[in-house]
């Protein structure tokens, strides 16, 4: 099997990288995620390698353009073409406070591969290569947990680092793993040190999420170790919020919001898009229990809820501008032709306007129907609404207006000519929405 990705100049610099090291009495391997996703025949992202029998000071005379980072322990950067490769001595770690950083590391010749392994999250990510003969090292069973698909802690030291937590949740969601139920008791013994997290790192682990195939299984993964609420209660509220089942036979507005996400991930949406399908719903968790199954009102209660946990996570401003936006106008393209043609243009002009676009909170929408156990169900309503969309774009712009009437060219920078677009699109709109009526068949 080829182990290195990359460019053929790059791999053999890494090749004689790993020769030069082991003249000196080392050994070079490619360890972590790397290794896991060449067996799952997946594209490679960064390469990390380990080396052992070496100190620092011998790994610089070994590759003497190396420059140091890290504080805790000596990590290499060694930079290959267009990018910089990281090397890092094989180490052991040991518990002195609380929290992610509270790590005392030792690093030195006499530390095996197994050791430095042995400190690893979980099982898929403990496998190390030896670059020079290819050789396999797994002392913890990953492969056979990769075989079944399955996530699960290498040691005791999974718990001296709370941050494992929604690494792990993570990666059931880029995977589409499981977590077997041991790690998950460990999961859920760390729910106190959660809080020591920067709301940085936890971002970041959600951003991968996201954009992972099944961005639902970082919230389920959540769910099941009885953490979802530490830093994300508006949706762990959602657990058990009954909806109406003619509408919803999915089940309560969690299993919703699952469906929801997961829709967006195999429309390959953006994150933004993504986090806005998360949360759009967060408002029925505040519906009084004797209105249920119904939400009444459930997208404006949503809003302060939304703007909440994107300001607790410090998630981007766009992410933060969009979800709110979808939010509170989601409901709308739901038997949209009713509703009056001067409402349609003004949703057309807000939704262009915000952060997702017109496209972007159409897609939240249509997953909105599909995250309804109907997640291939075409989404007739919405495709119109975009149809139209695009033909009031096309042909009633600014340039048509100013073509069609010539007298309105003195105010085409003022608000005159914006009222008499306005003007214009309403009145189309509501020769559409008439022809619709009229026609024998209804669009789809």
């Amino acid at each position: 099997m080829l182990w290195l990705d990359g460019e053929t100049q790059d791999v053999h610099a890494l090749m004689d990288i790993a020769r030069r090291i082991d003249a000196a009495g080392g050994t070079a391997y490619l360890v972590g995620g790397a290794v896991r996703d060449r067996l799952l025949h997946r594209p490679i992202g960064d390469h990390d390698f380990c080396v052992t029998g070496l100190t620092a000071q011998d790994f610089a005379k070994v590759v003497p353009d190396a420059f140091v980072t890290g504080k805790a322990f000596p990590v290499f950067r060694v930079k290959l073409g267009a990018h910089h490769v990281e090397w890092a001595l094989a180490r052991t770690e040991v518990k002195t406070s609380s929290g992610h950083t509270g790590f005392a590391a030792y690093a030195a010749p006499d530390v095996r591969i197994e050791e430095d392994l042995r400190r690893r999250d979980v099982t898929v990510n403990a496998m190390a290569v030896a670059l020079l003969t290819g050789e396999l090292v797994d002392p913890f069973g990953g492969a056979v947990d990769l075989a079944g698909k399955t996530l699960r802690a290498v040691s005791s030291a999974f718990s001296e680092d709370p941050l494992r937590v929604y690494r792990v949740a993570r990666f059931a969601a880029q995977l589409g793993f499981t977590v077997e139920g041991d790690t998950l008791s460990r999961m859920a013994a760390l729910k106190g040190e959660l809080s020591t997290l920067s709301v940085e790192r936890v971002f970041q682990e959600l951003h991968k999420a996201l954009l992972g195939t099944t961005p639902s299984l970082f919230i389920e993964t959540l769910r099941q170790a009885d953490v979802l609420d530490v830093h994300f209660p508006e949706v762990a509220a959602l657990i058990g919020v009954e909806q109406p089942l003619r509408y919803h036979p999915e089940g309560d507005a969690y299993n919703h919001t699952l469906q929801v996400i997961d829709v967006t991930a195999r429309r390959g949406q953006p994150a933004c898009v993504r986090y806005a399908a998360l949360v759009h719903d967060v408002g029925k968790s505040l519906t009084p229990r004797d209105q249920w199954p119904a939400h009444p009102g459930h997208e404006m209660r949503g809003v302060p809820l939304v703007r909440a946990l994107s300001q607790r996570l410090r998630v981007p401003t766009i992410w933060r501008k969009g979800a709110v936006f979808a939010t509170q106008y989601h409901m709308l393209l739901h038997g949209w032709q009713k509703m009056r043609p001067a409402t349609i243009v003004d949703l057309y002009t807000k939704a262009r306007r915000s952060a997702l676009g017109v496209a972007g909170f159409a897609a939240v929408c249509e997953a909105d129907e599909r995250g309804r156990n109907r997640a291939n169900a075409p989404c007739p309503d919405i495709e119109e609404w975009l149809t139209l969309y695009r033909r009031l774009e096309d042909e009633v712009s600014g340039e048509s207006l100013l073509a069609q009437l010539p007298a309105v060219q003195d105010a085409a920078s003022g608000k005159a000519f914006g009222e008499a677009l306005r003007r214009a699109r309403i009145a189309y709109v509501r020769h559409y929405l008439r022809a619709r009526s009229d026609a024998p068949h209804m669009p789809t």
